[in-house]
């Protein structure tokens, strides 16, 4: 028999069984140090191997990759397609560092030199819209040291962060 305190945990592992969630996180930091805008996005990566597969047209294996550049030509593309960021007014164009895998995630980092401040950032993410109607997008932004973020449900895209 069943403990009546061990219900709610049954009940939420049924629900994230039959119920899966869909969330990306972005986090943006600006590095007044080096004067940069440090960009990593995470993913579920089975979603991130799904949309990247039906772009391309092509089979893919985003946890042992037979082809590591192809991947990481697809993932950039993708990011830059789906995740545009401002400074200040100005379009940054990040450049691709890599990616990895941590559990179920799959992390994109992104990086933009030459940037001496930001005040506003303003931030459009529809990662993944595509795939799951459910979508949510966390975006955390860093600018000297204050943290603000905010979430994205699918269809809504787009942010605005402000800063001293």
């Amino acid at each position: 028999m069943i403990e009546s305190a061990m219900l709610p945990y049954l009940f939420t592992a049924f629900v994230s069984i039959f119920h899966p969630f869909y969330v990306s996180v972005t986090e943006i930091n600006h590095n007044a140090k080096t004067q940069s805008v440090e960009i990593s996005c995470r993913m579920f990566y089975d979603d991130l191997e799904h949309v990247l597969e039906k772009q391309n047209n092509t089979k893919l294996d985003i946890v042992k990759p037979a082809n590591k550049e192809q991947l990481n030509r697809f993932i950039s593309s993708y990011v830059h397609q789906h995740l545009i960021i401002k400074v200040d007014g100005k379009v940054l164009n990040p450049t691709y560092l890599g990616f990895e895998i941590q559990e179920d995630g799959a992390w994109s980092y992104l990086e933009v030199k030459g940037v001496g401040k930001a005040q506003k950032i303003e931030v459009h993410d529809d990662l993944l819209y595509t795939e799951h109607p459910e979508q949510i997008n966390m975006i955390h932004v860093t600018v000297n040291g204050e943290r603000k973020s905010t979430k994205l449900d699918n269809p809504s895209a787009n942010a605005s962060f402000s800063f001293k």
